[in-house]
């Protein structure tokens, strides 16, 4: 069972050796690392910050001839929409395999900026028979946890490039820019600028590079100044959209990587009293029910956020069966959902 890469983990530090470092003693340190709350907060704190700085790894522990009826849904946000269609996904894929899901957001960080390990250690401790993560990324020495414990696990979305041999389930990003730019330029648009997430982003690249694409094919100029990275924050993107209409020649038609950014340059639209469509066209980027509430309704791309997630669950379950799948990485289509956010230019 379990992910076989060829990788391999040095040998760590003893325990002892973490409980010297963290002023504890042995049965101490062995509670935080198995997960026990019978310890005081800021001695747990101390034993964390001691396990990620010396980088110990527990002996692997997890039972690779037993699966058990239990997966492990890991998110970076309980309270997004975009978690909830996940969720939503990884629910009813698990039920036709008879599984039952765990559900938790993503590890707290320590004061030193790290991700808290505790989290990992109770992965095994409940004895789940592999983890789907829908986090904004995993560390390396996370991956190489996982791996030396032998946890299959597979990435729905992940912002960065797994390492080699990880498997991942993503959108076609690439396709869905060239998807949104082509659709402005049918509208009569040339003057089309791009809100991206962030720079070292996956599929923020991606649908970059689609946008550009599509100007190249159809023969028009690409604008640098038309290039604006807001980090997928909704108040960042306020703020690129309007130091576009502040430009001599600004754009007459935007189009936004996300559907969150999108009602940030809504925002700064109605802020210089224009309106969409008529002084600007937009369009979108997930089709979260955030793009049909918003007036006018958002034209977007629409990514298959639930598929991706029940496909991830289906890929685990073969990697738990012994499957190695012959793809790390799978994509589905997106496609354009027209609604009321784009015009033709005027």
């Amino acid at each position: 069972m379990g992910r076989t890469g060829s990788a391999s983990v040095a040998a760590g530090p003893t325990l002892a050796v973490v409980a010297r470092e963290a002023g504890v003693s042995v049965p101490t340190a062995s509670k935080v690392v198995n997960g026990r709350e019978d310890v005081a907060p800021e001695t747990r704190r101390r034993v964390t910050e001691a396990l990620d700085r010396l980088g110990y790894v527990r002996r692997p522990r997890f039972d690779t001839a037993r699966v058990s009826g239990m997966v492990d849904l890991v998110l970076h946000s309980l309270e997004s929409s975009w978690s909830g269609a996940v969720l939503h996904g990884v629910e009813a894929a698990a039920h036709d395999a008879g599984l039952e899901v765990v559900v938790s957001a993503g590890p707290n960080r320590t004061r030193g900026g790290r991700p808290e390990r505790g989290w990992l250690d109770k992965l095994t401790a409940r004895g789940s028979s592999g983890v789907l993560f829908n986090l904004a990324e995993l560390t390396p020495s996370q991956h190489a946890w996982l791996e030396q414990h032998r946890i299959p696990y597979v990435l729905i979305d992940p912002v960065l490039d797994p390492p080699p041999g990880v498997v991942s389930v993503g959108a076609a990003n690439w396709h869905g820019g060239v998807t949104a730019t082509e659709h402005l330029l049918s509208l009569g648009h040339e003057r089309i600028a791009v809100v991206a997430g962030s720079t070292h982003t996956m599929c923020s690249s991606a649908r970059i590079a689609g946008y550009r694409s599509a100007l190249v094919t159809a023969g028009i100029r690409q604008r640098p100044e038309y290039v604006r990275h807001a980090g997928f924050d909704q108040g960042a993107a306020r703020r690129r959209m309007l130091e576009l209409l502040d430009l001599p020649e600004p754009p007459t038609a935007v189009f936004v990587c996300s559907d969150r950014m999108a009602l940030g340059v809504y925002e700064a639209l109605a802020e210089r009293g224009l309106s969409v469509p008529y002084d600007l066209s937009v369009v979108g980027f997930d089709d979260l029910p955030e793009a049909r509430w918003t007036t006018p309704a958002l034209t977007t791309v629409r990514q298959p956020l639930s598929e991706m997630a029940a496909t991830a669950l289906r890929l685990l379950v073969r990697m738990m069966e012994g499957d190695r799948p012959e793809s790390t990485r799978t994509e589905l289509s997106t496609r354009l959902v027209q609604r009321a956010s784009t015009a033709p230019v005027r």
